[in-house]
């Protein structure tokens, strides 16, 4: 796999919630629990159970920074 992404985080799938269209993988990377939303048909085609390794890749227009008052 080749991509011109940069922000790409190895991780692994602890869970998996299937509703109707759309599945949440929750993932761990390295200690940080992330949460990706894919279509159902998309965690079908990618095999993805827990346990899996995987890339997480993130690709965003924006990004929000919070700081404490």
């Amino acid at each position: 796999m080749r991509l011109s992404a940069r922000n790409k985080i190895p991780a692994r799938v602890t869970a998996i919630t299937h509703g109707e269209a759309t599945a949440n993988v929750e993932l761990d990377a390295n200690g940080v629990r992330l949460v990706a939303s894919i279509t159902v048909e998309a965690a079908r085609e990618l095999g993805l159970s827990a346990g899996s390794e995987a890339i997480v890749v993130i690709k965003a227009s924006d990004l929000i920074l919070a700081v404490k008052d």
